[in-house]
């Protein structure tokens, strides 16, 4: 941003006319890469494709009521992405092949000790891969078919979540995004147009926002048109509205048992009252990693709606136990994650 004065313009924070106002800041912009790989002739080392641009400058006079009062000065920073792809069959039905996509942004870069926002202006911003393929199928990771249940477990995602897209029964197009959903997507009929992901969260953002203070606000509506539409908008919705965001029931299933009597770790039974060695496993939440080696009892054997099970459990050293017990706030392990014992461990 720069505001007019004699002889030129120099650079400020921000610039008023007018009534109007204009805020220096960050944004990034939307890029969309089409690259066409042909999959079949992959075999064996990763074929790589790059992309990217250099960076430029575009100037925007600010005018008000006929007068020019400033210029916006957008700087663009180049990024450079490179798009690996490898092909490897796997164990399962006839011409089943794993797909190993990786996206690396490769720009040329200096300064380790830069700061983040210096870092944000060459990064990949919530990149998002939209894969399509032409005479074949993708599987899915969340419900693959018979057969395929152990390549689909073997797959690993790094902050990305794939999941099949359009309409549902079709399988020709993947959306691999940092945002965790479930396959065949749609936007949330209780959302009432593009508020923020359109899905879980509008409810918690619509609140933060509408939290702001009048200055942040102001703030806000300074920097892109399009986060000054959604404060107007949100400013707007009613209290009906609001309640729709809260969710809804759209899944009814039987609950099935609420506790079961026991489950087999290993050879052994194990049910309440079973004392256990926590063994999280690797990656597991932080606040498990903690745990591990801790000795627990076992207060349940509890399934969830996806019929997987879980221990609810206490640590047997905790002096808060039979608080959490009376109250049913346990800690939650799965039968992988622990070791029993017997009484005498």
């Amino acid at each position: 941003m720069e505001g007019a004065e004699a002889g030129g313009c120099r650079p400020a924070p921000f610039l008023e006319a007018g009534g109007a106002r204009w805020l220096a800041f960050d944004e990034a912009v939307e890029r969309e890469v089409d690259l066409v790989v042909p999959v079949g002739s992959l075999t064996g080392p990763e074929g790589e494709f790059g992309f990217g641009g250099d960076g430029d400058e575009v100037v925007e006079p600010l005018r008000v009521g006929g007068e020019t009062v400033g210029r916006v000065v957008r700087r663009r920073w180049a990024v450079a992405g490179r798009l690996g792809v490898a092909v490897e069959p796997v164990a399962g039905p006839a011409r089943a092949v794993k797909v190993r996509v990786r996206l690396e942004n490769v720009t040329a870069w200096a300064d380790p000790a830069a700061e983040r926002a210096e870092v944000l202006k060459r990064s990949l911003l919530a990149a998002h891969l939209l894969m399509a393929v032409r005479g074949g199928a993708f599987v899915s990771l969340l419900d693959p078919p018979p057969g395929l249940e152990a390549a689909a477990e073997g797959c690993r995602n790094v902050n990305t979540f794939p999941v099949l897209v359009g309409e549902p029964g079709r399988r020709d197009l993947l959306l691999a995004s940092p945002i965790i959903l479930y396959d065949y997507p749609v936007v949330a009929p209780e959302s009432p147009t593009d508020l923020f992901d359109a899905t879980e969260i509008d409810e918690l953002l619509t609140l933060r926002v509408l939290t702001l203070t009048d200055e942040e606000k102001r703030e806000a509506r300074a920097t892109d048109p399009r986060a000054a539409a959604l404060l107007d908008l949100l400013e707007a919705l009613g209290p009906e509205v609001l309640t729709r965001l809260h969710g809804a029931v759209r899944d009814l299933r039987p609950a099935g048992p609420a506790e079961r009597e026991a489950v087999e770790v290993g050879a052994v039974r194990v049910g309440r009252g079973s004392r256990v060695r926590l063994r999280p496993r690797p990656g597991a939440d932080a606040h498990d990693i903690f745990l591990a080696g801790r000795v627990a009892r076992v207060e349940a054997v509890l399934p969830d709606v996806d019929g997987r099970v879980h221990l609810a459990v206490t640590l047997e050293d905790d002096p808060g136990a039979d608080l959490y017990r009376e109250t049913g706030r346990f800690l939650y392990f799965g039968p992988d994650e622990v070791e029993p014992l017997g009484d005498g461990a």
